[in-house]
Order: C-alpha cells, then structure tokens, then sequence
C-alpha cells in the first residue's frame, strides 16, 4: 500500500467520522419554527463523574447563549413561548433546565442576566438527597446525583423574582411514570405543581416528563391535571404549522460533551450525528 493510498483512506476515516459526528448534511429545519433546549446542570465537569453528559460547563453555556444572542434569537420561557406561537418572530427560542440543580442560580442565571435570556426550570419537588437515576435503572446506584445540590426553596424564589425564570414541574419524586400506578401518577402532577404555585406565588403551566418516559395516557393526565405545555426528551424541532401537541414538544439535547460546532449543528437541525 503506498502513502498515497493509506493518507487516503486516513482523511476517508476522518471526514467518516466527522459526518456521523456532527450530521453537516442535514438540512437546516426553518428558522421561523421555535427551537427548545434541554439543560440539565451548568457546572464544571469532575473526574471519573457518570453524569458529566448533563453537566455543561460555565464557559460553554455562556458561549452557547451568547452564540444565540448574536444571532439574533428571542429567549421565552415556555408559557411565553406557546402563547405566543402563533406570532413567534424567526429565530425563537426556551432554555429548559431539568430536576432543579443549585447552579441554575450560582452558575447559569448570571450568565442569563448577561445576555439578557430567559429560562423554564423543571424541578422535582422533593429532590433532595434522591438518587432518581436508579427509578429507570436499578444499577445506577452511584448515588451521583443523589449528593448533587439541589435548588433550595428560598433559591427557587430568587430565580422567580429574577423574572428571568418559569418554574414548571418535573412531578414530586422524578418518578418513572411507567412503573407508577394511574392514581400515585395523577398525585405526582397535581400536588407538584400546587405545591410549587404555594412556593414562588406563581402558576405553574408547564411539565417535563421525567426521563422522557411517557406514554398517550400522561400526556392525558398531563392536561388534566392542568398544565397547558410539556416536554419530552425526543429530540427535534417542531413543526410551527400545524400547531403541534403542546403536550408532547420536543427539544434540543445540549451535551455537557457537545462543542461549540456540535451545539450550532443541533440548533440547525435539530439533533446530532447519523444515528440520533
């Protein structure tokens, strides 16, 4: 094999990989429909950490909103955004934040105030000292996020009276609504959210369903519990006409793992690489 021929096949292998990486050859989705991103912590990455997926660093989320201030996009929290909806201008978009982790106060709404953006924050009412992971599966036991600081009750009150952040539910345990019986599933979404409307003196409008999992029946219960929007973790854009199902919205995943080309590419198409 000569030189010529094994470059060849190197640079093949690398343009290979960066295809499947970052999917450059899906087509941008329409500016004027709305994008919705899916946060979780905004800290920096520790070592060895399982869960450092969900955990953006400062640095990256402040280049990440300003990123999007410069290209001339309109932050909504998620009431704001659905009312709205039909008359959205081009290039709108809700930061979502899920669970309810201290630094979406001490890291994230500082970098918010920067850049003059907003946020929805999903929290799980009873969230402290609660290793959820292992409501999906069991061998997630390193109790990781168990020992993560949660938002404290006054702190979930600063971000309200920020008046940059809309707190919506994330129900009271994180529970995995698959597993959970109709009538424990029906508490989990109403006490959730007049319990956080007694807290921040707000109405909560808004839910994630936790580890996305969900099924026709909760987005029923989701509506009758009274919530008018609520999130999944499927990721794309949705359609801007016809309305979609304001229960069922889909978001944008940021990676703690994404870089900034992989954060622009999500934000073109909706999702990354040739698989996902």
């Amino acid at each position: 094999m000569t030189g010529m021929m094994l470059g060849g096949m190197i640079l093949g292998a690398i343009l290979l990989w960066f295809s499947h990486r970052y999917a450059w050859w899906r087509p941008v989705v329409n500016w004027q429909r709305p994008r919705i991103l899916m946060y979780h912590m905004v800290q920096p990455h520790r070592a060895g950490a399982k869960f450092n997926g969900l955990r953006v660093t400062p640095e990256r989320f402040e280049a990440q909103v300003r990123w999007l201030r410069e290209q001339g996009f309109s932050f909504y929290t998620m009431s704001e955004l659905w009312a709205q909806w039909d008359r959205l201008p081009e290039r709108a978009v809700a930061i979502t934040f899920d669970d309810g982790y201290a630094d979406n106060l001490h890291y994230a709404l500082p970098i918010l105030e920067r850049y003059n953006a907003k946020a929805t924050i999903y929290v799980v009412v009873d969230r402290h000292d609660r290793d959820w992971s292992t409501y999906k599966k069991a061998h997630h036991n390193s109790g990781e996020l168990a020992r993560e600081t949660k938002l404290s009750d006054e702190e979930i009150r600063q971000l309200v009276a920020s008046g940059r952040v809309e707190i919506g539910s994330h129900t009271l345990t994180h529970c995995n609504l698959r597993t959970t019986p109709e009538g424990a599933k029906r508490h989990e979404l109403l006490a959730s959210r007049e319990q956080l409307e007694a807290l921040t003196g707000k109405p909560v409008r808004s839910f994630a369903y936790p580890f996305g999992i969900y099924s026709a029946d909760d987005v029923r219960l989701a509506r009758e519990t009274g919530y008018e929007t609520a999130v999944t973790t499927i990721e794309g854009i949705d359609e801007l006409m016809p309305r979609p199902e304001p229960l069922d919205l889909k978001r944008v995943k940021v990676s703690g793992k994404d870089n900034q080309l992989a954060f622009v590419m999500k934000m073109r198409g909706g999702r990354r690489g040739w698989s996902k």
